[in-house]
């Protein structure tokens, strides 16, 4: 089973990364839930930070902005994290081009939309 991680994540209904989590738990996928204000989402344990988690990630879906992004660009650069999806909202072309720099696949896409037509794997 592939590790998911939601950079962003919420408690809160209605938000796109809190749907996110419950279609991607719904489907079977192992959830990392990385918020700086929730401890617990859906029942998961919620990381501060991708330092803190303490399990590989193969894809992280990204739901905060760009200007939220840069505390956590040094990190996703130096994880072993396969690929990253930048959500609507979340896009920049200087975070895309650093994260491509390090190795990682960097797709622009609506997770829920891929989730809900069969393609998340497919990247």
């Amino acid at each position: 089973m592939k590790t998911v991680g939601i950079l962003g994540a919420s408690n809160k209904k209605g938000r796109y990364a809190r749907i996110a989590q419950e279609i991607l738990m719904e489907k079977g996928y192992d959830v990392v839930p990385i918020c700086i204000r929730d401890e617990d989402i859906l029942g998961l344990k919620s990381y501060r930070s991708l330092d803190d988690v303490p399990r590989k990630i193969d894809t992280l879906t990204v739901y905060v902005s760009p200007r939220n992004m840069e505390r956590h660009l040094d990190e996703i650069i130096r994880s072993d994290i396969r690929r990253v999806i930048l959500n609507p909202g979340t896009e920049s072309d200087s975070i895309r081009r650093q994260i491509q720099d390090s190795g990682k696949i960097v797709v622009e896409a609506c997770t829920i939309v891929m989730l809900r037509t069969d393609r998340f794997n497919d990247s």
